[in-house]
């Protein structure tokens, strides 16, 4: 029975899990080595439940109950102390993992299941990093976490069959959709998918196809549009295997296969323009408050497609 969650990291991802946990009713211990960065993570919390309150999403009630399930705290031993799941959202970084790794496993009960956040780093990766490698799970949440239904699920070879159910059934009790993988492989399955996609999506927009902003339509009001419901390969079902035989062979040899990204990318990077966290990336954002503002806009509509998604008959 898991009654206390525990999440290391107050960072982007992890201020939202610990959302998603205590909006479950758990008690959620939020742990970060840096106490700033534990009341910006408060302070996200906070606006992301006004604005699921807003959307009519929960209540007032269920706002402030939330909040009262979560606990910050910058000490490690109190965080996971009595915790039966522990989330590892750190920095992608095995050197930062390993070192966490290292000091749970002193101080863990024996029984604790270690579920880390990763997609950069395989399971066989992460299992080098500690001793007890029958307590270690991959659970990849996707950003934002509290609204995005998937979780990746990565098992290995040494995990018995009851853990991997256990953590499903924890996910689903959230809200969750989780997909356990079979077997290993990088990326795992989303972010290869994505992957491809915005590579085919760079080369478009290097070789001057179409603008950024027409690229992003054609793929949000095409097959994006569908794909909230039905996935590439029921797409294939629907449209006909004989058609996407067709589609496929006649496009694949056509399609991207560079390695790197194009130089244009590589510039802005290069430059600090990464995007909203620098108010300039692919597209450009007149300050701090267009940014918000638009992250305000895609969070709503993601909460009203993840209303209609609940809905599903």
């Amino acid at each position: 029975m898991v009654n206390k969650m525990a999440v290391l990291g107050a960072g982007t991802m992890g201020h939202g899990i610990t959302q998603l946990y205590a909006q479950a009713g758990f008690d959620v211990y939020l742990y970060d080595i840096n106490g700033e960065i534990l009341q910006d993570a408060l302070n996200k919390i906070s606006t992301n439940l006004d604005l699921l309150f807003q959307e009519n999403a929960i209540t007032l009630a269920e706002k402030e109950k939330t909040l009262q399930y979560i606990f910050t705290t910058t000490n490690l031993e109190e965080a996971v102390s009595g915790s039966k799941f522990i989330t590892e959202a750190v920095s992608e970084n095995l050197n930062v993992k390993f070192d966490l790794f290292k000091q749970l496993e002193e101080i863990v009960d024996k029984d604790a299941i270690i579920a880390s956040n990763t997609s950069t780093f395989s399971i066989k990766q992460l299992s080098e990093g500690v001793q007890k490698k029958d307590r270690l799970i991959i659970t990849h949440f996707f950003n934002p976490a509290h609204l995005v239904p998937l979780v990746e699920v990565v098992k290995s070879e040494e995990i018995a069959q009851e853990i991997i159910e256990h953590t499903v059934a924890i996910l689903k009790g959230i809200g969750k959709k989780p997909v356990v993988l079979k077997k290993g492989i990088p990326g795992l399955i989303a972010n290869r998918l994505q992957a491809a996609l915005v590579r085919e999506a760079f080369y478009l927009l290097d070789n001057g196809i179409a603008d950024a902003k027409d690229i992003d339509l054609a793929v949000s009001a095409g097959p994006g549009f569908r794909w909230a419901f039905i996935g590439p390969l029921e797409t294939a079902d629907f449209g006909g295997l004989d058609i996407w035989k067709s589609v496929v062979e006649n496009l694949a040899p056509l399609l991207s296969k560079e390695e790197k990204v194009p130089p244009f990318v590589k510039e802005k990077v290069d430059n600090g323009q990464f995007g909203t966290k620098t108010g300039n990336g692919l597209f450009t954002y007149q300050g701090n408050d267009e940014v918000q503002n638009k992250i305000r806009e895609r969070d709503i509509h993601f909460i009203r497609l993840l209303n209609i998604k609940n809905e599903e008959i």
